[in-house]
């Protein structure tokens, strides 16, 4: 019965960090109006640093095992998005846009390495 408890977790958070995405990438978008695909950038890197700081936190027994099921698995694997990121690779790509696509991977990778362990090192 866990595995159901933790399903419906998962998918609750899910929901929620799918709709913060959508709402948070709307509004970056409308404020950069480049081409770079700045919003999935951002909450791609949002997102890690704050799965580092849930990480350490359960780390640390201040999360239990629920609570980061809702927060990393659901609300943050919702809000962060690997199959955008890789779609619009694609698109610039496709498009001839190679030193775009190639900077966008780097800083996406490197950020988000970064990101996630600046969060769990701050919450340690």
């Amino acid at each position: 019965m866990e595995i159901v408890k933790y399903t419906i977790i998962a998918g609750i958070g899910s929901f929620i960090g799918g709709t913060a995405r959508y709402l948070i990438s709307v509004f970056v978008q409308q404020l950069y109006k480049i081409g770079y695909p700045v919003s999935t950038l951002f909450v791609n890197i949002f997102g890690s640093f704050l799965i580092g700081i849930v990480l350490a936190f359960w780390q640390r027994d201040i999360v239990s095992d629920s609570w980061r099921i809702f927060l990393a698995t659901g609300i943050l694997g919702g809000f962060t998005t690997f199959s955008s990121f890789s779609q619009e690779v694609m698109l610039m790509m496709r498009s001839g846009e190679f030193y775009s696509a190639f900077s966008y991977i780097g800083v996406s990778v490197l950020l988000g390495i970064l990101a996630c362990s600046l969060g769990f090192l701050m919450a340690k």
